[in-house]
């Protein structure tokens, strides 16, 4: 039989979602606005940010009402506290994704940099492990947030190869520093949107499993 607690956790998880749903459009249409050099999109990426907060308070409402009037225990209290933490790391994502917006704006204004397919690479991988630990919340399947862990690497070395890139340009024609630097930035948003992924994978593990995999090299395998 239904009770209203498990109501009110099935409303948490509905909410969840919908947090993961307008991330995950924000962060595509980041990027798309980036690669198509498209003003428009960038600032309704900046408009939307508005949205992401407004849910965020809105899920912390209802975790501290959960908390508050039904004190869960055992997977419930897990399920719930790892919700908060995805709630807050979805927030940041969808940081992530203004961040990306505003430096397109600027970036739009000038030439385009040749190494733009190096950082549209690092955005597929990003966005890759994003959607599949949305799919992994949903199914809160442990495997699959293991395996987004273990991409986390990916996103690192293609960050830092970008980065070395853009300095060795920058180091041999000053004209497009400003533009190198804008591209740092966007490529350390879209490595962040790996490790905000790693960190909800992590806490899906810790709402099925209840163990803390964080700092942990439980996920070794994975990476290989």
């Amino acid at each position: 039989m239904e009770t209203h607690f498990h109501k009110e956790l099935e409303k948490l998880e509905v909410q969840i979602m919908k947090m993961f749903a307008l991330t995950e459009r924000a962060l595509n249409a980041s990027v798309k606005a980036l690669m198509e050099r498209s003003d428009s999109l960038a600032e309704e990426v900046i408009q939307g940010d508005q949205a992401i907060n407004a849910l965020e308070v809105e899920i912390e409402e209802s975790i501290l009402h959960i908390l508050a009037l039904w004190q869960p225990v055992a997977w419930d209290l897990r399920f719930v506290m790892g919700c908060s933490k995805i709630a807050n790391d979805l927030e940041r994502l969808g940081d992530q994704a203004t961040n990306i917006a505003e430096r397109a704006l600027m970036l739009n204004q000038r030439p385009k940099l040749t190494l733009m397919n190096a950082v549209q690479s690092l955005a597929d991988v990003s966005l890759c492990m994003y959607r599949s630990v949305i799919d992994a919340f949903s199914k809160l399947d442990c495997d699959q947030a293991a395996q987004v862990c273990g991409q986390d690497n990916t996103a690192d070395d293609l960050n830092i190869k970008i980065i070395r890139c853009l300095i060795d340009f920058m180091s041999s024609e000053n004209v497009i520093v400003e533009r190198a630097v804008h591209t740092v930035i966007v490529a350390n948003s879209l490595e962040r949107v790996g490790d905000l992924s790693t960190n909800i994978a992590e806490n899906i593990y810790f709402i099925v499993q209840g163990i803390n995999v964080k700092h942990s090299n439980r996920f070794d395998s994975k990476c290989s």
